[in-house]
């Protein structure tokens, strides 16, 4: 039998290499911005077109590389940043794997133009496919010049399996987030088809997270700063009241370097129990500062997983320093109820007297409809109250001042019969349906007791109109006397931008301002909404939740995710009339059975049941 082990050539090796580091395009963006930051970075441009597929361009101010160090800088595990094993264990730098240039070159096309601030000349080097086509001098900036073109053009199973435009481009802004918060000091800018999309000075931590996310977090961050022999710890929290349905401002960092811990986010999630809103995350942005032997990042290609050696106590220290935190701030109770001891009541000075049960005079002979000579109000044994005689007049005679005056055109239907009948019979269907715990509607049928989710039920409601809102192309839009003004984060702002035409065939007319600022104008006259900027926000927090990956499915992912964000919420009194209402609407529906996601909205107990629990 003939062998039948070889080894891979070094390009299929080199493309197997690519698909552990090089997922999509926010992954080339991740390597070649933490590439120049360990070159010494002060500025770095990132510019790209189609989302990353057309064209990645990285333009940075750092120190640049010799002819020599250019051309070895794309070979496999070539790297400045280790010499031995023993090195692996005190790192700080951002990439030390050797792997991503060779990684991208790969599957790319790319050309690099690099120079040493103290040379005359740089060098140029344009590789394709892991295959060399140019080197040579070329007058370039100090600094390198990456650009990344094609990406995956070698291999079209990968790059069918991208995202549309505006997924990858959330995930490229993603890895800039991440990026720019852990390094504040260095300013980067982003670009995407010649637009800006964040423009980021060199600044200190609160800022950065502002630029970031808007001005309105800037009051909703309570700081953080504890320093221990094991672990120095910094940054913000969010207060509860802030906290969102979806992940999104949840950033660990370790010796400035992005990570994700479950546990460490188990142990903040445990300090704001009972003081979030239900189903909601708190924002945080924590900085974990210790010594890099104390910790491995070699685990994982992408290093985002990061493996400690004291990591239970951490956990403790964090989980203090978040409780302190919320405690200086008065976000939880300062009484510790459960606490041994009893409360000191002063009692009262001697110099003021004996203390005396506080008494009410009343007169029990005293009628309210006595007549009697007294003042109009006498108090009194015989305290009492007269009628003037103008107004004994006005008590007998009221009758004639409405002589000739025929009841209004309202009061005759109100005083008919028909609305009276109509009235009996709706208080009827009210009486027998009444609301438990503000979140269920319970109302007997013949088989035994209904009982209907009140905010599934509104959401079935509220989609099934805007279906056919959008089926029949009738868009009533309901204009905002005061437009209003909201503004987003980077990647909000671009997932909106996405879903505008679908939101306007809803009945929605936001518009955009610049710098990643929205214009409400009209809102969808289905909605009756009072909010327009919640419902926007909600929305986008629901679409975050189930993101159309087809096209054809983004409407009826924009109605669902519409309807739940305006769906009446858990924990809203109805009055009776609102729950006949809703009642009657739902089984109008052609669908009351289910919410849009397919929940139950409605359950029956058989009578029998209740016998049984009786028994």
């Amino acid at each position: 039998m003939s062998d039948i082990i070889q080894l891979l050539p070094d390009s299929v090796a080199n493309q197997i290499a690519a698909g552990e580091v090089i997922q999509r395009p926010a992954s080339v963006v991740k390597e070649l911005v933490e590439n120049a930051i360990d070159a010494g970075a002060t500025h770095i441009k990132v510019n790209i077109k189609d989302a990353g597929r057309t064209l990645i361009q990285i333009t940075d101010n750092g120190s640049g590389m010799s002819d020599t160090d250019a051309r070895m800088s794309f070979e496999r595990h070539a790297t400045s940043k280790i010499r031995s094993a023993n090195d692996i264990f005190a790192i700080r730098t951002m990439g030390f794997r050797g792997e991503a240039l060779a990684s991208i070159a790969a599957i790319a096309d790319v050309e690099m133009r690099t120079k040493e601030h103290d040379r005359d000349l740089g060098t140029f080097i344009h590789i394709s496919g892991s295959s060399i086509i140019t080197q040579e001098p070329v007058s370039c900036d100090s600094g390198t010049n990456l650009q990344v073109k094609n990406l995956f053009f070698n291999v079209p199973a990968r790059r069918k399996f991208l995202k549309s435009n505006p997924a990858e481009l959330k995930h490229i802004i993603n890895e800039i987030q991440r990026i720019a918060l852990a390094n504040p000091t260095i300013s980067i800018s982003l670009f995407h088809n010649q637009a800006p999309v964040y423009e980021l000075p060199g600044a200190n931590k609160r800022i950065r997270i502002v630029s970031l996310f808007g001005k309105n977090i800037n009051q909703n961050l309570i700081p953080i700063d504890t320093e221990t022999s094991l672990v120095k710890l910094s940054g913000f929290i969010g207060q509860p009241k802030h906290a969102r349905k979806t992940f999104g401002e949840q950033f660990f960092f370790v010796n400035q370097r992005f990570m994700k811990h479950p546990f460490f986010h188990r142990a903040i999630m445990q300090c704001y129990e009972k003081i979030l809103p239900p189903e909601t995350i708190p924002s945080y942005f924590i900085y974990f500062d210790l010594d890099p032997a104390d910790i491995d990042v070699n685990i994982h290609p992408t290093k985002t997983e990061i493996k400690f050696e004291n990591e239970s106590a951490i956990w403790q220290i964090l989980q203090a320093s978040v409780r302190e935190a919320l405690g200086k701030f008065n976000i939880v109770p300062s009484i510790d109820f459960d606490q041994a001891g009893s409360v000191d009541i002063p009692m009262p000075l001697r110099e003021y007297g004996d203390v005396h049960v506080p008494e009410i005079k009343v007169n029990p002979a005293y009628n309210p409809f006595e007549q009697s000579s007294s003042p109009k109000y006498s108090y009194g044994n015989d305290a009492g109250f007269k009628s003037a005689p103008a107004q004994r007049n006005n008590l007998t005679n009221w009758q004639s001042l409405y002589k000739g005056v025929e009841p209004a055109p309202m009061e005759q239907e109100e005083t008919s019969t028909e609305p009276v009948q109509f009235k009996m019979e709706e208080q009827q269907t009210v009486k027998t349906s009444v609301q438990f715990k503000n979140k269920y509607i319970l109302t007997p049928v013949k088989s035994g007791l209904m009982v209907i989710d009140q905010k599934r039920a509104h959401e079935r409601i509220l989609y099934e109109r805007l279906i056919q809102v959008m089926e029949t192309n009738e868009v009533a839009s309901q204009q905002q006397l005061f437009p209003e003004t909201f503004e987003l984060n980077a990647s909000d702002a671009t997932l909106l931008l996405s879903i505008l035409p679908d939101l306007k065939a809803l009945g929605f007319d936001v518009r955009e301002y610049g710098n990643n600022t929205f214009i409400i104008n009209g809102t969808p006259g289905v909605l009756n909404t009072l909010s327009p900027v919640e419902i926007i926000e909600s929305l986008l927090e629901e679409y975050k939740l189930s993101p159309a990956n087809v096209q054809g499915k983004a409407r009826e992912t924009v109605a669902i995710s519409l309807a739940q964000a305006s769906a009446i919420p858990y924990g809203h009194t109805l009055k009776p009339i609102e729950i006949s209402e809703l009642i009657d609407n739902l089984f109008a529906c052609q669908t009351p059975n289910f919410s849009p996601k397919g929940k139950k909205i409605l359950s029956i107990m058989p009578l029998e049941d209740f016998e049984k629990l009786l028994k």
